[in-house]
């Protein structure tokens, strides 16, 4: 299941994709790159925020004062729980709707196509795929391309700006 928060101001969210959408991309992350089917139906909160909000997330967690396009927080079980004592929780995505419209401007793609892009990088990052260092990146960055093709959308990767 996919729950959507919105923690920003309505005037931000004329162009952000709806509910449905956002679902949709994120089960089609999953089902791409899972096997395990309780991963495939595991919980993923989308929490679309404004710049202050992704700043002061970035800051604490990344150490990076300042706004970013997406982060990713895998659930993590808290010690002592047995493995099961909760249902599949995925984790969290922060999505900063200020960022994500600046970069779609900039790299010449429709507004729709880079969240579809932020969703699916997100929901990979929640699985344990990274692109810390070149052979992982290659291999995150290929997986991209192949689920956002498989959803009508080109490669993010080739910049048309």
């Amino acid at each position: 299941m996919i729950d959507v928060q919105i923690g920003c101001d309505d005037s931000l969210l004329g162009e952000v994709p709806n509910e449905a959408q956002l679902s949709d991309w994120a089960q089609q992350a999953l089902n791409a790159a899972c096997a395990n089917d309780e991963q495939r139906n595991g919980d993923i909160t989308v929490r679309i925020v404004d710049a202050e909000e992704s700043q002061a997330l970035n800051n604490e967690y990344r150490g990076k004062d300042k706004p970013t396009n997406v982060l990713s927080f895998p659930f993590e079980m808290p010690e002592g729980l047995p493995a099961d004592a909760m249902s599949a929780l995925l984790g969290d995505i922060a999505i900063c709707v200020p960022v994500v419209t600046q970069e779609a401007h900039e790299q010449g793609k429709t507004l729709t196509a880079h969240w579809a892009h932020m969703i699916v990088h997100g929901v990979l990052h929640l699985l344990g795929y990274d692109h810390i260092d070149d052979a992982d990146a290659e291999k995150m960055e290929l997986l991209e391309i192949t689920i956002l093709a498989n959803i009508g959308f080109a490669d993010p990767y080739q910049l048309s700006a």
